[in-house]
Formats: C-alpha cells, sequence, structure tokens
C-alpha cells in the first residue's frame, strides 16, 4: 500500500488528468518506485484510485515490460538485442552478462545489486550496442566493456553514461518517470554531485559523458577515439552503398545486354521503382476488347 507521502503524490497525479485512468502508467511507477516491483497490493490501490478493476490494472502492468512483476535489483541493466545492436554484437555483450552474473532475462543476482533483461529497441541505435543502467544508456559497449559497467554498478561507482547522470538506482528512476520530481534521497544525491536544480525539484542538467577509455570501459575496437564516440553509421553506410552501387550497375549492364537505354528504362520505371527491370512482365497486357489473358 502507499505511504501517506505517496498517496498524497498518487491523489494530486490522478487530479491532473480529466480521464482518472489515464493516470494508471505514471500511478504503476508510483507503486514500483515504493515496492520495487509492482505488488499485489499496489495493484490492488491503483484500481481503487481509479475506480478499474485490478484485473485491468494488471493487463496494463504485464503488457509494458518496464513494470516488473517481480522484486528487481538496486539497478536494471538492459541490453538491447534488437536488430542495429545485434548486428554490432550485441549478443555477446549480453551472453557476457549472463556468464558474468549468473543470471538470465528478468532475473536478479543473489546479492540484490543487478536485474538483467534483454531488451528491445532502446531508441539509440547510432550506438549500438547499447547497454543501459536504469534507462540510462552507455554506448558502443563490448562485452567485456559491458562487464567492467556491471563491476562498477554493483560497487557503487556507476560511471556517467553518454547522456545525463549516474542513476541512483531504479525506485529513484520509477519515482521520477511517475512525473513527481526527484526522489528526497535522489535530491540530497544531487546536491552531493552538484545538480544545484535537484534542490528545486527539477531535472538535472544534462551531462555528456567522456564516453570509452576515460571512462574505463571498453568499447568495440575502432569506433572511439579522443573520448568522443564517432559516426557508428559511417562504415556501415559506405559499405551499403558501395555494394548497393555495385548492384545497380551490374542491372544497368543487363539492361545494356538487352538493348535497351538503362537511363530511359529507369525514367520510365519512375522513382517509386525498386529498381531497373530485367525482362519482361509474366503476364500480358490487357486486351482493350476482350480484356485479360491472365
Amino acid at each position: 500500500m502507499f505511504s501517506s507521502e505517496l498517496r498524497e503524490k498518487a491523489e494530486e497525479l490522478v487530479g491532473r488528468y480529466p480521464v482518472s485512468r489515464s493516470a494508471l502508467l505514471p500511478l504503476l511507477h508510483l507503486v514500483q518506485s515504493q515496492d520495487g516491483y509492482l505488488s499485489d497490493d499496489g495493484i490492488a490501490e491503483c484500481a481503487q484510485l481509479l475506480e478499474l478493476t485490478k484485473a485491468e490494472v494488471a493487463a496494463v502492468a504485464t503488457f509494458y515490460s518496464m513494470y516488473k512483476r517481480e522484486p528487481l535489483g538496486k539497478h536494471l541493466v538492459s541490453v538491447c538485442t534488437n536488430f542495429s545492436c545485434k548486428v554490432r554484437g550485441a549478443q555477446d555483450v549480453y551472453d557476457r552478462l549472463v556468464d558474468k552474473l549468473g543470471v538470465g532475462h528478468n532475473e536478479t543476482t543473489p546479492d540484490g545489486s543487478i536485474t538483467l533483461e534483454h531488451a528491445e529497441c532502446l531508441g539509440n541505435c547510432e550506438g549500438a550496442p547499447i547497454v543501459s543502467v536504469d534507462y540510462y544508456n552507455y554506448e558502443c559497449l563490448s562485452p567485456e566493456g559491458a562487464a567492467q559497467l556491471v563491476d562498477r554498478v554493483i560497487a557503487g561507482d556507476v560511471p556517467e553514461p553518454t547522456r545525463g547522470y549516474p542513476s541512483p538506482g531504479i525506485r529513484e528512476i520509477s519515482h521520477r518517470l511517475a512525473g513527481v520530481g526527484p526522489h528526497r534521497d535522489d535530491v540530497q544525491r544531487g546536491e552531493r554531485l552538484g545538480y544545484a536544480r535537484d534542490v528545486d525539484g527539477g531535472v538535472p542538467p544534462p551531462v555528456t559523458a567522456e564516453v570509452g577509455p576515460q571512462a574505463g570501459l571498453e568499447v568495440v575496437s575502432g569506433d572511439v577515439s579522443e573520448g568522443q564516440v564517432s559516426d557508428m553509421s559511417q562504415t556501415g553506410e559506405s559499405e551499403f552503398s558501395e555494394e548497393r552501387e555495385a548492384q545497380r550497375e551490374a542491372v544497368r549492364s543487363d539492361v545494356r545486354s538487352a538493348g535497351q537505354d538503362p537511363d530511359e528504362v529507369e525514367e520510365e520505371a519512375g522513382p517509386d521503382a525498386r529498381e531497373f527491370p530485367s525482362r519482361e512482365p509474366d503476364i500480358e497486357p490487357h486486351d482493350d476488347e476482350g480484356g485479360s489473358d491472365v
């Protein structure tokens, strides 16, 4: 059940919305900030506040991956294993952390320090492979860099992410995600770290971290220099462009061999054509008199 302090914040959240059920997502974050997961009591209290059934609240709670039905560790470590990260070695990163921590997806280490998950797209494809700690991203990490990251997280020395500030923990971040400002412990921590705006209940100013070797984390080789993330897409785009141009020229050559002008064929095909036609269509043209032979 909500503490008296959080109950007041929960009622204030509900009052923000013309339709009370619109407050459900922030309320679930608020429950998670207090209990460390979505407890049955928390779900019941959300249902009571919003005049919903527990089944309706539970349906939403189990739909979104950011809400957990089992107790979280102090920090949530997510490894993106979607396409862009996958082709940059994210599976090796995830497998390295599974071996190191001895836990799998949505499992928590015995000391309660880390919950590990593999995630769908974290929305930072140019920095693939991405590892996040409590939704703060660390870009371009190699398997060993990810292992170094979790070592520091376990030790309480969370390094600065690529953008943002070192996370105090998933409960504090859940409190922020609820839209009720920083947790009081987070405010005190912000003062220690020099984030003066935290004292006023605001959001800490953005920090651009020196990622890579300067932060003590190993990154994918050859992609980071002088502490700045290089353009991860340059090499891939160049290789793709060269391959695509070679394919295009091969098709143009086939068109020439057929006695046609590639430029004329391209113009006739129009801008929506996926490629030059290399052969005649398999269907006969429509007959104005009798329709089609197809």
